[in-house]
């Protein structure tokens, strides 16, 4: 059974009014009682109702939108995918960046403070979500997008099979009779950096696995590397495109041909993956569907649906091309 307000406020000796109070504004509730609220509603779980939410706390038809950078290869597509949704429903959209640090978020929550926006969606940005927890805690609906893998039970989220993703690419590899890989993966304390690379290794061992960033500089130094190191590798998994069309470069320089002599696999499937030469196979990330399913669980909250702890798991999908 779903946790209501009525228990928290069972648990916390107060009114639903009061736990109403607290999640909508906070105002007119003490501060040692607003405290021991919200450390009920964490103990509990409680995921307030988002319709109820957005009658307490009125409408302004607009939906907000944090990201890390609009600079990140993919995010274009997933802020395409949230604003088709958001506007075939008649809502506006405020989108907020991390870029300036902890300017840009005392800017984002200034306009939460001044209720700018309905509900959020977020791609979490390096460093603490709390100041994200804690609109949640006072009432705010959120809904994450593809967070690095991790999942947080508190909160919605979207994201996509990158365990299934690596699995595909090793599986690609493998039917072409590759048996000694090159693994270039992205910063290792992402979620989604573990999952690829489990996922890889349930059908091939990697003969060499170097972490890096989602860089073209970190493909060509990864191949250098390896090649000075005189490792033998026949193909290389790439974690994502960039990382890919860098170590096809590094490759061509070394008199490498692909896929003759080495395989090269890639992940996200950006629109570079089309033009690289040779064009690259790659693992289909489901960027703009992932932004459109977000925007969708989001402002079906805010008309009353109840939301599942569950993530909502989109599937990725091996596009075959010439790199193998």
């Amino acid at each position: 059974m779903p946790v209501t307000i009525s228990d928290v406020a069972r648990a916390a000796g107060v009114s639903k009014s009061t736990v109403s109070r607290v999640l909508n504004t906070g105002a007119e509730v003490d501060a040692a009682t607003a405290v021991r609220v919200r450390e009920v509603i964490d103990a509990l779980g409680y995921v307030p109702r988002l319709g109820a939410v957005g009658l307490a706390r009125g409408s302004s038809r607009t939906i907000g939108m944090f990201i890390p950078s609009l600079t990140w290869p993919w995010m274009g597509e997933v802020v395409q995918g949230v604003a088709d949704a958001v506007e075939a429903a008649g809502y506006g959209m405020l989108l907020f960046t991390a870029g300036g640090g902890p300017r840009s978020t005392a800017h984002f929550t200034a306009q939460f403070s001044a209720r700018a926006f309905d509900g959020l969606l977020v791609i979490v940005p390096e460093g603490s979500l709390g100041p994200v927890l804690d609109m949640h805690r006072r009432g705010l609906p959120v809904v994450l997008i593809d967070d690095h893998g991790h999942h947080r039970p508190e909160l919605p989220s979207v994201a996509t099979t990158n365990r299934a993703g690596g699995a595909a690419a090793a599986a690609r590899l493998h039917a072409a009779g590759r048996r000694r890989p090159l693994v270039v993966t992205g910063p290792p304390r992402f979620g989604c950096v573990r999952d690829r690379l489990a996922g890889f290794r349930t059908a091939l061992r990697p003969a060499l696995s170097l972490d890096g960033e989602f860089t073209e500089e970190t493909g060509r130094t990864a191949v250098e590397h390896a090649l000075a190191r005189g490792v033998g590798f026949d193909s290389v998994f790439a974690h994502n495109d960039l990382i890919a069309a860098g170590a096809l470069r590094a490759l061509r320089a070394a008199g490498r041909t692909v896929p003759d002599d080495v395989a090269v696999v890639g992940f996200d499937d950006l629109p570079m993956a089309r033009h690289t030469d040779p064009a690259l196979t790659t693992v289909r990330q489901p960027m703009r569907a992932m932004g459109a399913g977000a925007a969708q669980l989001l402002l079906d909250g805010l008309g009353g649906a109840p939301l599942t702890r569950e993530p909502l798991v989109l599937p990725t999908e091996l596009v075959v091309r010439d790199s193998a």
